[in-house]
């Protein structure tokens, strides 16, 4: 199964069904306690869609259906044998080798000498803040998590999460505070004229 590459939300819903067989809404409200969408988009459509696909894989198969009064058939599913191993594959491999993502925000940072360097203090300051809101919703989550007192082995990938998102938002800090201090020089023509004296020199070679 090492040629089978898994989406995040595959990834969650195998994850899921090893711990027992279940149908798609039990694994979303699941999902959803467990706040696995800081790690994956968890949406019912893409969901559904991805069990089915897992199906046709045969990664899952359905055992059963039920329904309770006038809802609908629900088809409850466990993971295969072919599954685990793949579940278990993928996360060998995540966990083990570094991949470049290519996330948005090194290459904003690269080019953000292309805005005044007023501008890309307001834009930063403006995503400091909205990482704040979200630390401070993670941290609502870690509280109540540690309320119910969910093992940590379920919590262990919101709190990586918890951790980078508050690592940004404290070298972002420092980053402005370094522009606006002067610490950092913004692009100037003086700045262009230094390092196009300071470049090495192409040397020419001969046919």
């Amino acid at each position: 199964m090492s040629g089978i590459s898994l989406t995040p939300l595959a990834i969650t819903i195998l994850g899921l069904l090893s711990e027992r067989p279940m149908h798609p809404y039990e694994m979303y409200q699941l999902a959803s306690v467990r706040r696995n969408d800081q790690l994956a988009k968890i949406k019912p459509g893409s969901l559904y869609h991805t069990v089915s696909r897992l199906e046709k894989q045969e990664l899952l198969i359905s055992i059963g259906t039920d329904r309770e009064g006038n809802r609908p058939e629900r088809t409850t599913y466990e993971i295969t044998s072919a599954g685990r191993a793949a579940l278990e594959h993928q996360i060998r491999e995540m966990l083990a080798v570094p991949v470049r993502e290519y996330p948005r925000l090194p290459l904003a940072l690269a080019e953000m000498h292309n805005l005044t360097a007023a501008t890309a203090c307001a834009m930063l300051r403006t995503r400091i803040e909205l990482l704040g809101k979200a630390i401070a919703e993670l941290e609502a989550d870690r509280g109540s998590m540690t309320a119910e007192e969910k093992p940590r082995i379920f919590t262990v990938g919101t709190d990586y999460v918890h951790a980078i998102t508050v690592a940004e938002r404290d070298w972002l800090e420092a980053l402005v505070h370094d522009i606006e201090g002067g610490e950092m020089p913004w692009l100037s023509q003086e700045l262009l004229d230094r390092m196009a004296s300071t470049a090495m020199p192409v040397t020419q070679t001969k046919d």
